[in-house]
């Protein structure tokens, strides 16, 4: 079972120049790791962008005569689904609507969490409170079945599977967010600006969001995977996207019957969940260790 949490050591902020990016970047570009996960993504995200028309075929197009056809035969690279559609061109164009799926609630949540985390942690006292243990009653529940279980009240469909995914990460961003600032709060040069007068919204604007926006940006990319596995899983169980789009985790559901016969065909949606994932994850942990202060 998945479960979203945020990171428990605390996070070391200090103010960051122009020359301390610079030395990120540098960092970011010697690790080939990081790169290698980072070209996996580009590639992805150009697929998901000119997917429809790098497909060798018409992704919604059926024949019962040449349903689950196995990998490697004519006119069918990849095989076919149970349907005869071409899997090659279903997954290509698949890439579009399940990057949408992994990647706009996290969105959504860096924008909703980050901004209730910061006013939270910039606030401090009671407000910090309400908003907080507000927050908290979110970790009662495990990420999967809240997810489930919003879906299942507002019903199947793209829309209410990107708003219930959106509610389970604003908790965990909000969090962090909460943290980091809470640290920059205290430092000397959000004192200096506060006791020369400048207003709350300017401090938040001018001296706040440099310093913690890039924390809770690599954070929220850690959680992109995540969120694609949780998508994929919602339209397993027919709560998320509908038939006949191609979208990988509602491919691994309508081809879970022709496991036994074809499973090599069957397994490709899932090695297309297991790789993005993979890349996410990687090219995260590159950003978090660029952002090292300690290196």
């Amino acid at each position: 079972m998945i479960a979203i949490t945020a990171p428990a050591v605390p996070i070391l902020v200090l103010e960051k120049s122009p020359g301390y990016w610079r030395s990120v970047l540098t960092r970011l570009l010697r690790d080939k790791v990081a790169m290698g996960a980072g070209g996996v993504v580009l590639a992805l995200l150009l697929l998901a962008l000119f997917g429809p028309w790098l497909a060798p075929a018409d992704p919604y197009q059926s024949s019962i005569l040449s349903r689950l056809k196995p990998i490697g035969s004519e006119g069918f690279p990849l095989g076919s689904d149970e349907l005869g559609r071409d899997m090659l061109s279903r997954l290509i164009v698949g890439a579009r609507l399940s990057l949408f799926m992994g990647l706009t609630p996290v969105l959504l949540a860096f924008v909703f969490g980050a901004t209730v985390g910061i006013l939270a942690g910039y606030a401090g006292g009671f407000v910090n409170t309400a908003i907080m243990r507000t927050i908290d009653v979110f970790y009662a529940f495990p990420s999967v079945l809240l997810a489930i279980a919003l879906s299942g009240a507002l019903g199947a469909g793209i829309t209410n599977s990107l708003i219930s995914l959106t509610i389970v990460f604003i908790p965990p961003i909000a969090r962090v967010a909460e943290s980091v600032t809470t640290q920059v709060r205290t430092r000397d040069y959000v004192e200096a600006a506060r006791a020369s007068g400048a207003g709350g919204f300017t401090i938040v604007r001018v001296h706040v969001l440099g310093n913690v926006l890039g924390p809770i940006f690599v954070y929220a990319t850690s959680l992109i995977a995540v969120c694609m596995i949780l998508a994929s899983g919602l339209s397993f169980l027919g709560l998320g996207v509908k038939p006949p789009e191609p979208e990988w985790g509602l491919m691994l559901n309508t081809l879970r019957t022709a496991i036994y016969s074809q499973p090599w065909v069957a397994a490709l949606p899932g090695a297309m969940i297991f790789v993005t994932s993979i890349a996410f994850n990687l090219l995260s942990d590159g950003l978090r260790s660029a952002m090292d202060n300690k290196q």
